[in-house]
């Protein structure tokens, strides 16, 4: 129950219902036992003025108001039962709509490490199954665990009211049902926890499948596929099937235990009515009242089965909650950004592979320059990109921005300032305005003014593509994109950057799926919309860098030169050699 008290906090914030709703619970129980009794007192007077042959219509009189009282009660127990419900239940689903947003919010926190170390099936479980386990526990565990505990209190009270030596031997097997529900949930806690663990597994397989449908038809691996899906799903299965004994076994053994509690009242009810000790009213009375205990008590094995499922989803959770991003914005100071770039000996490995991506590399970008950055694959190009944006701090060294340390500086409008164009381009399902105008500040503003969005398409070069489709910008790209070719993929993200008019632009490696022709109108558009502004471009191609201020050539980590275009290539080093190369293909071609 500790991972659960995290939930104390959203109880508190519904207090009125819920109160409110252990209220009903406590006056609908209260109508719900009031008739067994009238059934005990009616049955006692029915034989009394049989025994004295009291007047016929006084009997029928008197017998005819039990009766309406019966029913009133009833219909005051069927009111207040809809309205534990209503406030109750509700409650649970607020709690649930708070608890998905506090979960997502959370996630949007956490850094890359997280998501490198976390996959895609696993998060989308926690934020869905896990939270619809746990409100089982804040709406239907509350209400019916409440409703057992008072039923039991108030039977309890009705009963020893009556006989307090004939109630003990009715109530003698509830110690070990006590026992039983204590040994069982822990079993079904573990039990829970591995099941829940499976289930993120097997969202991850199929989710994956589904994302990369392309590559499994390419090679085709549908069969691989299928029987790596089917042994994820074999063993869902096998851990609940293991789960579901488990459960069965709980409810026919309390089924049993209620039994013998009936047989125990007929038994000795019996013996005391022969005796003259009690009356037959009461022994209907006490049998009514163990039923009635019947499916509170019964519901218990359900109850225990939602808290537990719900303790080991909530651990889950919890897991992510209590997770500290190691990237926090320090400071909500404004930022009046120019632009100004400088790393100094900074090296940087990723925590997660333990690779050495920068060795002590320093710069200087001037506000308004371009620099571009080339070398071959896993030179440390795109790791320079994400250290401007911070998705990731230095493991030592220097990175300023306008003079100052980027750990100090308001992250939020750094990055908001800051057009970043990633490597892997994503697009999301929604239309082509939607993705180009997600950098924007008010998108519902510039999706009624449909100009800039268009300028911006026009900027990227891909604006007659657009056009060409049936619904031009209105039409729905699917997931990530699926329905463009690459090309038509980079250039709406490169829009998505410039729509922003950021202070620094960051093209990591994005017109690798465009031809040279388009390639030069991108550029071309950028030196007019970034003049006074800072570009960063990488790439491993030298027509995109070459009319770069500064190229700086990598290896390993480690700048082997820097210069303009033209004095590169005179030092007659490595980017001549890629320059020449490059040259040679396109000759070839």
């Amino acid at each position: 129950m500790k991972a659960l008290a995290r939930l104390n906090k959203f109880f508190w914030k519904y207090r009125l219902r819920f109160f409110s709703g252990i209220l009903f619970i406590l006056i609908s129980t209260y109508f719900s036992l009031r008739p067994i009794d009238l059934v005990g007192r009616g049955l006692d007077f029915a034989k009394f003025a049989s025994v004295h042959n009291l007047n016929r219509d006084v009997v029928v009189h008197i017998l005819l108001q039990f009766g309406m009282e019966i029913i009133l009660y009833t219909l005051a127990y069927g009111f207040f039962l809809f309205l534990n419900r209503q406030t109750i239940i509700v409650m649970s689903r607020l709690i649930e709509f708070d608890m998905k947003n506090e979960v997502f919010e959370q996630y949007q926190k956490l850094d890359q490490k997280f998501y490198k170390t976390n996959n895609t099936g696993d998060l989308m479980n926690r934020i869905s199954e896990d939270i619809g386990r746990v409100r089982m526990y804040v709406g239907p565990a509350v209400m019916y665990a409440t409703t057992t505990l008072i039923t039991l209190i108030m039977t309890i009270y009705f009963m020893f009211r009556a006989d307090l030596e004939f109630s003990l031997y009715v109530l003698a097997p509830l110690p070990v049902l006590a026992f039983s529900i204590y040994y069982v949930s822990n079993l079904i806690n573990k039990k829970s926890l591995k099941v829940q663990e499976q289930l993120s597994l097997l969202s991850t397989s199929a989710q994956e499948t589904f994302s990369g449908i392309r590559v499994v038809k390419a090679f085709a691996r549908e069969e691989t596929m299928q029987e790596r899906y089917a042994a994820d799903s074999n063993e869902y299965l096998k851990r609940n099937m293991s789960l579901a004994k488990t459960e069965s076994l709980f409810q026919p053994f309390m089924m049993l235990l209620i039994g013998v509690s009936i047989i125990i009242t007929i038994f000795i009810g019996g013996s005391k009515a022969i005796d003259g000790k009690i009356s037959e009213g009461m022994i209907t009375a006490f049998v009514l009242f163990v039923i009635r205990l019947t499916w509170p008590i019964a519901s218990l094995g359900w109850v225990t089965s939602l808290v537990q499922r719900a303790a080991a989803s909530q651990q889950r959770i919890n897991e992510f909650l209590q997770t500290k991003s190691e990237i926090v914005n320090p400071t909500e100071e404004a930022l009046n950004l120019k632009g100004k770039i400088e790393f100094k000996n900074v090296s940087f490995v990723y925590p997660d592979s333990g690779v050495k991506a920068l060795n002590e590399l320093s710069f200087l970008v001037e506000p308004g320059q371009s620099v571009a950055f080339v070398g071959k694959t896993g030179s440390g190009k795109s790791t320079i990109a994400t250290l401007m944006v911070r998705l990731f701090d230095a493991s030592s060294g220097e990175i300023k921005i306008d003079n100052k340390d980027i750990r100090k500086i308001n992250l939020d409008e750094l990055r908001d300032r800051t057009g970043y164009v990633p490597q892997e381009v994503f697009l999301f399902s929604e239309t082509i305005a939607g993705n180009i105008g997600f950098s924007a500040h008010d998108l519902r503003e510039i999706e009624s003014n449909r100009s800039a969005i268009e300028q911006a398409a026009k900027d990227a070069a891909v604006y007659s593509n657009i056009m060409e489709f049936p619904e031009k910008f209105d039409t729905l790209v699917g997931e990530r994109g699926v329905t463009l070719s690459g090309g038509q993929q980079q250039r709406i993200s490169i829009a998505r950057a410039i729509l922003k008019q950021p202070q620094i632009l960051i093209f990591d490696d994005c017109l690798s799926a465009v031809d040279t022709e388009t390639e030069d109108e991108i550029l071309g558009n950028l030196r007019r919309i970034m003049k006074g502004k800072t570009t960063v471009i990488i790439s491993h191609r030298v027509s995109s860098v070459r009319n770069a201020d500064q190229i700086i050539v990598l290896d390993e980590g480690k700048m082997v030169e820097s210069g303009t275009h033209a004095s590169l290539i005179e030092q007659n080093g490595v980017y001549r050699e890629l320059y020449r190369k490059q040259v040679e293909e396109l000759k070839g071609k």
